[in-house]
Formats: C-alpha cells, structure tokens, sequence
C-alpha cells in the first residue's frame, strides 16, 4: 500500500509541472495587449476581454475595453501570434474602421429607405462584392498597423503572415494552389521587406511560413527582376508608411479617437437633435 501511495504521490509531482506549463492562447491575451499597448505609447488604462465569436470594438472609446475574438485566437500558437490577433483588433480600432462601418451602414439604410428593392443603387451599396472589398482593405489596413506595433514591442511580425494563413481561405486560393488569404498574407509580406527586410530575413520557423515562401519567393523574385514592377511597389510601401504613421499619430493626438469616430460622433449628434 505504502509503495502504491508513493507512486501516485511521485506521477503527481510529474504531471502537476506539465499542467502548470500548459499554454492557452485566451490567457495571454492580457499580458501581450498590455505590452503592446506600453511599447506603443498607447491608452494603458484599457483593458482586454476574449468573446465568442466576432469582436465588436465600435465604442471602445468610451468603454475602455477591446473585445478579441476567442475564434481568431484558435490560429494563435505562441504569444507573437496572440499578438498578431491582438494588434490586428488595435489596427482596426486605430483606422477607425469600426466608425466607418457605423457610416456605411447609415448610408446603406439611407439608400435603402429612398430606393426600391431592386434598384441598381441599392443592390450595389448592399452587394457582397462590395462587402468583401471593403472588409479585405480594412483588414489590410489594419494588418500592416499591427505589424508596426507587434516589432515596437518585440513580438516577430512574420507571425501576422502566419496566423493570416492558417484562418479559412477561399476556394478559389485553393483550387490556384495559393496559402490562404493570400493577398492579405502577401501585403503584410511586401509591407515588411520594405520596412524591416532584417525581420524578413530573420524568418520565422512554422510549416505555414514556410509553404508561404514557396508562394511569396516567385513573386518577389519577378518583382525584384522588373526596374518597371520595383520601382511601383516603392512608391506603393513609401505611401502606405506614411498613410500608417499618420493614422496612429492622430490616434495617439486625439487620446484614442480617429478621426472616423469624431464623424460618426457629429453626424449621431446631429442626426439625434434634427426635428423629425
């Protein structure tokens, strides 16, 4: 009995530590977010919270609390990928894109008032095309200010890529032989051989970086070899530097409010005190 205990007792004492160590993507959340938030001089007094399904930060500015999705945080493995959902949501926040939404939507509902059902207005402003576009340019908006904010606190920004290519692709990206969400995947990409080519070569050691290499190579590699194609993509990652910059300094300036938001605020107010 006395050897029966103390093997049980000594299994314990193995197993405990290997609990102990156990890595869970939601309870990182915090401390990456409170990094992130520090090495970018951004609102400390925030807080984080992991929710089912889609994140929804449209009145962060008042509430103080940024929603992650526990969704997103399924293609998270390490804290440089909880940092790349983290600041993915900061970048969305900073670019204003969840008052842009707000206004969209006014401007759907204004259009769908005025207009029948089937007119070519209406149908276009409501079009899953136009969805989708909107939502791909956002996110890659808010992709590369992630990147940004995920090298000033120290986390590898290759992990942007990676977490982008493990979420759910298209068919299309499937039957073309492409990662998932190539082009979002491919803009963080060029952002950062622009930017920061020693992150680049520094790499970042995963199955999915690598299968995106066997992608991206080629096509830089066509770029770099075409004066015509390099010196466009220049001009392109110089403007979308300076577009990033400016929208985090006036973020930073108006204490976490765009200049979206600030819009949204007025035309609310307005359309709030109008006489019916």
């Amino acid at each position: 009995m006395k050897k029966i205990v103390l093997t049980l007792l000594a299994m314990s004492f193995v197993i405990m530590p290997c609990c102990a160590a156990t890595w869970v993507a939601a309870d990182r959340v915090a401390p990456v977010g409170k990094v992130l938030l520090e090495k970018n001089s951004l609102p400390t007094n925030t807080t984080f919270k992991v929710v089912n399904g889609a994140a929804d930060n449209s009145d962060v500015s008042t509430t103080n609390v940024i929603q992650i999705s526990s969704t997103d945080l399924t293609y998270a493995g390490n804290d440089s990928e909880v940092a790349a959902v983290v600041s993915n949501e900061l970048g969305h926040i900073i670019n204003g894109h969840y008052a842009k939404n707000k206004m969209r939507n006014i401007a759907k509902a204004a259009i769908a008032e005025k207009l029948s059902s089937d007119n070519v207005l209406n149908t276009a402003a409501n079009s899953d095309f136009v969805n989708n576009k909107t939502s791909l340019s956002d996110n890659k908006e808010a992709d590369i200010t992630g990147a940004d904010m995920m090298i000033q606190a120290g986390y590898n920004p290759l992990a942007m890529v990676v977490v982008i290519t493990k979420m759910p692709g298209s068919t299309l990206e499937i039957v073309a032989g492409k990662p998932s969400n190539s082009e979002r995947a491919m803009n963080v990409y060029n952002y950062l051989t622009y930017n920061y080519p020693t992150k680049v070569k520094a790499g970042y050691g995963c199955n999915e970086y690598r299968a995106f290499l066997a992608y991206a190579d080629p096509i830089v590699k066509d770029r770099n070899s075409n004066a015509k194609k390099l010196a466009k993509f220049k001009k392109e990652q110089e403007k979308a530097k300076q577009t990033r910059a400016k929208n985090i300094a006036k973020y930073k300036s108006t204490g976490g409010l765009s200049g979206w938001d600030a819009t949204y605020t007025i035309l609310k107010q307005l359309s709030e005190s109008s006489e019916k």
